[in-house]
């Protein structure tokens, strides 16, 4: 069985670069271009296996997302990953205590190294 990744970033470029790197990789994708979209997609019961998300984004940022998917309680059975370049330790201490599985900075990784990681991190939580 694929895996299925929802990935969340308002950056079209990253989004569709990642997309197609986790589609390579034999995932499944969705994608969304913020927080609304993202929860959106979950409301009318799709289920990922992992959520890749961002945090800097408009209208609702990453951390905001997270909480809010958890109050929904839509994300029981996702892994949630954070694909970010805040690497300061607070926003990865955040990021985890929000409930982050695992907490990727953009700019340290090349989209395979991205997508080695997300394996990584969901084989982990399961």
């Amino acid at each position: 069985m694929k895996n299925s990744i929802l990935i969340v970033d308002d950056d079209r470029f990253l989004l569709d670069m990642y997309a197609l790197k986790f589609k390579e990789c034999g995932y499944d994708v969705a994608i969304a271009s913020g927080g609304a979209e993202a929860i959106a997609k979950l409301e009318n019961d799709y289920r990922p296996d992992i959520i890749l998300m961002d945090i800097v984004m408009p209208a609702m940022d990453g951390f905001e997302l997270i909480t809010e998917l958890k109050k929904k309680n839509l994300i029981a059975n996702s892994t949630v990953v954070i694909l970010s370049n805040l690497g300061q330790k607070d926003d990865i201490e955040k990021g985890l205590k929000c409930g982050a599985a695992g907490y990727i900075i953009k700019a340290s990784c090349t989209p395979s190294e991205v997508v080695n990681k997300v394996a990584e991190i969901s084989n982990l939580k399961k």
